[in-house]
């Protein structure tokens, strides 16, 4: 296990005249032992921040430290890191037991060594059954198994997974997941984790770190940032069904918008705002006495557990999540009452987030 340190790293390319930017100035220490995940869509600088540390991109700039050791001039082999990839990357003529063994081998392992090493990892993701299979008749969550089995045996440092889960259907991610965590738990490894599944991340992070644009949005806990969103970007990246955003204006504390009215913001005054309220911080009311929104429904959506129930006053879609006995139609108009306490405000042109007394 080990710390690792990225220190003001970055990385650019130049092209017929032309720089593209990777990733910008970043810094970010990672404590021995933790899970963090890098999350955020596709091109927005997560994974080549990952093959940074892996060294399959050399930093344009900054420092990369791993344990007491910077390691910017060391080979990917030399790093002591191991990658999951979304690709299982396995050997189809080897068994199971034979791909799991190939780094000891490489390596030049004792074979007394290679025998119970193989096992206890193959163990821990319960694939004792399956060592004399061949790939090809494996399912795709026993393969992406394999793949965490043959990054356990060589007891690495740091762990680096990049969007591991990404081509199992829904069900398989949601035990790989569990299988992710438990290892996690029992290994206590360093882990880089890259996703652009936010249920991913919040389900498995200690810290998320969340990317846009080639930089970073915001740090923190899972619960950081998805109860205290930094800017709009985070605060409609995270959540499922993302945070309701309405465009209005703020006068004397009052946020008003088409169809739309909610005092309790203090004597905060700004001219452009977005208003942002979960799914679950919206009560639904047949009555739109005392409502501080109200529409026909336009949409509603029984999920199983829950009712999402959305309206369009003014045209912005605004969804409210009710439990699974609730029942409206195509149609009715419903009133939403929501808690300014429970509510957020970003500025409409920085994107960042106001706070109410400040």
């Amino acid at each position: 296990m080990a710390r690792v340190q990225l220190k003001h790293i970055a990385k650019s390319w130049t092209a017929s005249g032309k720089t593209s930017i990777g990733v910008k100035e970043m810094s970010l220490d990672i404590a021995d032992g933790e899970f963090l995940v890098l999350l955020g869509p596709s091109g927005c600088g997560k994974t080549t921040t990952m093959r940074m540390v892996a060294g399959l991109e050399d930093a344009t700039q900054g420092e990369i430290w791993i344990g007491d050791k910077k390691v910017n001039d060391f080979e990917p082999k030399d790093r002591d890191v191991a990658m999951v990839f979304q690709s299982y990357g396995l050997y189809p003529n080897m068994t199971v037991y034979e791909n799991i063994s190939f780094p000891l081998r490489i390596r030049g392992t004792a074979a007394s060594e290679i025998d119970p090493a193989v096992k206890r990892a193959a163990e821990k993701v319960e694939l004792m059954d399956f060592l004399d299979r061949r790939p090809k008749e494996l399912s795709g969550g026993q393969r992406q198994r394999v793949a965490l089995a043959r990054a356990i045996v060589r007891q690495p440092a740091v762990f680096l997974m990049d969007e591991p889960l990404s081509n199992l259907d829904a069900k398989l991610r949601v035990s790989m997941r569990s299988h992710i965590k438990h290892l996690h738990h029992e290994l206590k490894t360093t882990t880089i984790y890259v996703t652009h599944d936010q249920i991913e991340a919040m389900t498995l992070a200690d810290r998320v770190v969340v990317m846009s644009k080639a930089e970073v949005q915001q740090i923190g806990t899972p619960e950081q940032i998805y109860n205290d969103p930094a800017n709009l970007f985070v605060a409609g990246f995270i959540g499922n069904p993302s945070m309701n955003l309405v465009k209005g204006r703020l006068t004397a504390g009052v946020f008003e918008a088409e169809g739309v009215r909610l005092p309790g913001f203090g004597s905060l005054t700004q001219a452009d705002v977005v208003l942002g309220v979960r799914a679950e911080d919206l009560e639904i009311s047949t009555s739109t006495e005392g409502a501080h929104l109200s529409a026909p429904v336009f949409s509603y959506e029984l999920t199983g557990d829950a009712t999402l129930t959305t309206i369009k006053p003014g045209g912005q879609h605004i969804t409210a999540r009710a439990g699974k006995e609730f029942r409206t139609s195509m149609g009715e108009t419903l009133g939403f009452k929501a808690d300014a306490s429970r509510c957020y405000l970003f500025d409409a042109h920085s994107q960042n987030r106001l706070r109410v007394g400040t």
